[in-house]
């Protein structure tokens, strides 16, 4: 990590020294600029980064670390996401059928303690959040919806893990074990445990990947091995079902999509559902030259439909190749995304930053700045997700440093996601600490975030983004503030002009 990225976080909590009891001294608003000398427009993209969990790939390191080292990882990340600019973290909370958070649903996950079922002493997920929030970060809540162990597993099956209590649902399918989307009660658990994460966490939204049904398995010809649901596709047809084993298998997946959207927006209306698939669209719908894969006959996902049906807020196409990977390009397939959304919903994509990152056999330093540069340009996309967040917290080749002094070197609002509401945030007020300080405050509902655009005398606008405590350190003496609240769902609200 460079020195910059290494400084202290502007804005976190806690007391301020020689506050002592003095009164905060609030400061007047002003009249704001004229409209010819008015801040410009704040400034939105969304930023983020993956925090895989499954395998250690992020956090924690490795199995078997302290609690206060654990902890002490979610500080250094969180205060990485907080000085690169980014505005949110997608932490992986399910690997498979397991927890990193206190659940009577599923045990703990052995990427905590090395043991599936052994817990630590707090609950990561809560102190993510907390922590997060304190930041001015969301947090989206990240899970697997089928896989019930991943190759890399090593602890043996906790007695509350499915494949112990639900034999019936699990299958094995090469080296990992898998809940088949055709078992309904299976989909019912899966809806449990999210209205669990809903209900009990103050999440910023509920994420899920690219696996539906497992990436095909081969034998030693080289043939795809099925996956092996035939009981639940014998129950299918004996229930008189009608559809063809394709279409019935995406149609599961179809039903799970959208009851969890459904959930999300009957129990916490401003999370936003994200949805990261494999980076191809279905064949028939590819630009021009571009071959691969299909999601949507492997996997059975029908990405495209989810998004003509509105079951997300916003879909994060793994795009995992560089520019000039011609089967794969990522500029025509950012494209074929944004032009497969009729309903216009947030199209951030997936960034391999790690592949920039990788010291043996990197990407030129150069292609992620360069990837998100074209995100920008016309029509821009709004926004990205870096995977993955260790990349970024290393600095590996220098990743972090350059989109820090580059990409990011202005801080940036996530868009605002119109087709939800919430009540919206009053004007707010600011006062002047003891030590010099100012704080803004905002009466009635609460802040995410604070929008500051400020101009020393003589000079000009810039932008910035305060956590929800407010603080200001260090104004300059006759310095022009404006501010304004943002709500739950990236709305302004009135804007209020001072000086300090």
């Amino acid at each position: 990590m460079t020195a910059a990225l290494a400084a202290p976080v502007l804005g976190s909590l806690g007391t301020l020294s020689g506050c002592g009891t003095a009164r905060p001294q609030p400061l007047p608003a002003l009249p704001g600029p004229a409209p010819d000398d008015a801040p410009p427009p704040a400034p939105r993209e969304f930023r983020a980064a993956w925090v895989a969990t499954v395998a250690n790939i992020d956090w924690p390191s490795r199995r078997g670390l302290s609690d206060a080292a654990q902890i002490a990882e979610i500080h250094a990340i969180l205060d990485s996401a907080r000085a690169l600019r980014l505005n949110a973290i997608v932490l992986q909370v399910r690997t498979s059928a397991d927890a990193l958070y206190r659940s009577t649903l599923e045990p703990w996950s052995e990427y905590l303690s090395g043991v599936q079922g052994q817990g630590p002493g707090y609950d990561p997920l809560a102190l993510w959040i907390e922590q997060a929030h304190a930041r001015g970060l969301e947090l989206h809540a990240w899970l697997n919806p089928y896989r019930a162990k991943q190759s890399g597993g090593k602890s043996a099956a906790a007695p509350t893990h499915l494949s112990r209590t639900r034999p019936e649902w699990v299958k094995k399918y090469g080296d990992q074990l898998w809940i088949d989307p055709g078992e309904p009660a299976a989909a019912e658990h899966t809806l449990a445990v999210c209205r669990d994460l809903l209900t009990r966490y103050a999440v910023d939204g509920l994420h899920i990947d690219d696996y539906f049904y497992p990436y095909p398995v081969q034998d030693a010809a080289k043939q795809d091995i099925d996956f092996p649901d035939e009981p639940s596709w014998q129950r299918y047809l004996l229930g008189g079902g009608k559809l063809p084993r394709a279409d019935w298998r995406r149609d599961n997946v179809d039903q799970l999509v959208r009851r969890m959207y459904e959930l999300v927006r009957a129990l916490r209306p401003t999370a936003r559902v994200g949805i990261s698939p494999f980076g191809l669209p279905r064949p028939d719908l590819r630009p021009a030259g571009i071959t691969g894969f299909s999601q949507y006959d492997k996997l059975y996902a029908n990405v495209e439909h989810w998004m003509a049906m509105g079951w997300l807020d916003y879909v994060a196409p793994q795009l995992y190749w560089p520019r000039a990977q011609k089967p794969q390009a990522f500029e025509p397939l950012m494209r074929a995304w944004q032009g497969v959304n009729p309903l216009g919903r947030h199209m951030w994509p997936g960034l391999f930053t790690s592949r920039a990152g990788n010291e043996a056999e990197g990407w030129p330093v150069d292609e992620i700045p360069a990837q998100v540069d074209l995100m920008r340009s016309a029509p821009a996309t709004g926004g990205h997700l870096h995977f993955s967040m260790v990349a970024l917290l290393k600095n590996r080749r220098g990743i972090a440093g350059t989109l820090r002094d580059g990409a990011y070197a202005q801080a940036a609002l996530a868009p605002a996601t119109p087709w939800l509401s919430a009540p919206g945030c009053e004007a707010p007020a600011l006062s002047r600490e003891s030590d010099g300080s100012l704080r803004a405050s905002v009466a009635g509902t609460p802040a995410r975030c604070f929008a500051l655009w400020r101009r020393p005398p003589a000079g000009v606008w810039r932008f910035d983004v305060l956590p929800p405590d407010g603080r200001i350190a260090q104004p300059v003496p006759g310095e022009a503030l404006v501010l304004c609240a943002i709500n739950a769902i990236g709305d302004e609200g009135a804007r209020a002009a001072f000086v300090a």
